[in-house]
């Protein structure tokens, strides 16, 4: 049975914690500038045990990093828990999580890239809805207009003036440009947005989706949600060149994937290697699916660029290729 976790309001307490990367010790100066954002905006904000702790590529050993999070999970005023970045290993902590917990207080869980990782293995084992959205240093270190656009579409999920239908935005503008984060003071540069129809047609469905190289890492096990003729599968990645992309990509046709889904929506991908091909993702995308009979929509902003949208796991949404829009339905 689908859970869905209170509604933050002004005043709750969003705590920060690091399941892989360390980033609030190696881009401090990014992570203050997204706790100030957060704390500016109302919400209190509690730090996770590991916040300015390193253990070489990782914020901490696989016990840290998973009593970290148990630990908010356990307090009560936490109601909100947002991932500080991905990395590579959150994986790592699914057998260690106090689902059970969860279960007695949904919160908030929200985070992106590796993140995915927990995000689909929590929902999987608990039916708790958890969010595909922005994360502490990655998003609200970022400098406006970016970073303001990228809070007012999570807000408008996470808090109580979410109505449904809710269809999702497309940003005006948005970026993927590339500044060190430990020397970035001033905003990237946007470029003009649009979506991609790669398929037509419209579908109703399971959301389910994230960072489609972590789910890689979670692939056949039980922290992965079933995938039906229900579902609608959003992927994205970033940072990966063209021969990576299609490895991914042929491993959900390898699999069935694409005679399982209903819809399938394409992130726009950072920083894209093509390998002096000229082509893009969903060109890729479109070679390894080949015919298919459900939407596609590709470069939405659910992903690693700027601005980026907020989308729950597990909710029910209308995606419409034609009319280039993702509709939650319900949560």
């Amino acid at each position: 049975m689908l859970m869905i976790p209170a509604k933050l309001r002004p005043g709750d307490t969003i705590a920060v914690f690091s399941p892989s990367s360390p980033a609030t010790a190696t881009a401090a100066a990014r992570y203050r500038r997204g706790k100030e954002y957060l704390e500016a905006k109302g919400f209190r904000f509690l730090e996770g045990s590991l916040t300015g702790r390193r253990d070489f590529y990782r914020s901490g050993t696989i016990r840290e990093r998973a009593e970290e999070f148990n630990a908010l999970v356990r307090d009560p005023n936490v109601r909100c828990i947002m991932a500080a970045i991905g990395g590579n290993n959150s994986n790592s902590l699914l057998p260690y999580l106090e689902y059970e917990g969860l279960c007695k207080d949904p919160k908030i869980i929200v985070g992106y890239s590796d993140v995915t990782a927990l995000l689909l293995g929590i929902y999987a084992q608990t039916g708790l809805t958890t969010y595909y959205g922005p994360a502490v240093v990655a998003s609200f270190g970022e400098f406006p207009p970016f970073v303001d656009e990228t809070y007012t579409y999570f807000t408008d999920i996470v808090t109580e003036r979410l109505t449904l239908p809710h269809t999702l935005p497309t940003p005006p503008q948005w970026t993927d440009e590339f500044i060190d984060w430990n020397s970035q003071d001033k905003a990237k540069k946007g470029r003009v947005n649009a979506l991609l129809t790669l398929h037509p047609g419209a579908a109703t469905g399971t959301l389910i989706g994230g960072n489609l190289n972590t789910m890689q890492g979670i692939w056949g096990t039980k922290y992965f949600p079933e995938i039906t003729d229900g579902t609608i599968l959003m992927i994205e990645d970033s940072l990966k060149d063209a021969a990576t992309v299609e490895r991914s990509f042929s491993l959900l046709k390898c699999a069935g994937v694409f005679e399982r889904i209903s819809g399938l929506i394409l992130g726009k991908h950072e920083n894209f290697d093509d390998m002096g091909t000229g082509r893009q993702p969903y060109e890729i995308l479109q070679e390894v699916m080949g015919d298919v009979d459900f939407p596609v929509l590709a470069e939405f902003d659910c992903c690693h660029t700027h601005p980026m949208l907020t989308v729950p796991i597990g909710a029910k949404v209308r995606l419409d290729a034609d009319a280039q829009t993702v509709t939650l339905l319900e949560e």
